[in-house]
């Protein structure tokens, strides 16, 4: 299915199709790069990039929703991935954030503090609430990881919840609303979802 690269100042946020998330799975940088026309690290898919795979087997309509790579325009190179962890409106954010969508979003190591992944989740969110009608946005972030709360704030969210994930172990829960009310209450526990990767704000990559 067929999905356009959303265009921010500095990049573009490329769909990952089934053929690329193959392609980098099975360590084809080639072919990963010709299909996003961009330069793609190596060893950058994991778990996460498995399951994203299967829910686009599953689900093609979910590609717009799903990973994107971050391409830095001016050098055609893939700098980090970004992406909402499933279409809005999932039961289990019912609690904390109804009718809401969860991101998550890394940038590699060598291409952090220059405000890449504001700009890539400020355009993401955008996109969402201007063209789909999204208010609620959810992120999770270990309390250890102080780049990724400071970067959360920066753009707006406020801590709503916690929970104790079974990979990463304890994480706070923000959230961001875009015309529309926030949630009504905190909840110190979260609904069942998976834990975030190394480096990562989300709930699995």
């Amino acid at each position: 299915m067929h999905t356009d690269p959303i265009c921010t100042n500095r990049f573009d946020l490329v769909p990952m199709t089934p053929a690329f998330l193959e392609a980098s799975l099975c360590g084809d940088r080639d072919q990963a790069g010709r299909l996003i026309a961009a330069i793609v690290p190596e060893d950058w898919a994991n778990e996460g990039a498995r399951r994203r795979l299967a829910q686009l087997r599953q689900d093609p309509t979910l590609q717009a929703w799903l990973l994107r790579a971050v391409v830095l325009r001016s050098e055609s190179r893939m700098v980090g991935h970004i992406g909402f962890h499933a279409r809005p409106g999932e039961k289990y954010l019912d609690e904390l954030a109804p009718g809401g969508v969860e991101l998550g979003y890394t940038i590699f190591d060598k291409w952090r503090r220059r405000g890449y992944a504001s700009e890539a989740a400020e355009s993401l969110m955008d996109w969402a609430h201007r063209v789909h009608g999204v208010t609620r946005f959810v992120v999770s972030i270990s309390p250890t990881n102080l780049a990724s709360l400071g970067l959360a704030r920066g753009l707006g969210f406020r801590r709503i919840g916690s929970h104790v994930d079974a990979e990463d172990g304890p994480e706070d829960i923000f959230e961001r609303c875009l015309g529309g009310q926030p949630s009504p209450k905190q909840s110190p526990g979260a609904g069942q979802r998976g834990g975030a990767t190394s480096g990562t704000s989300g709930w699995k990559l």
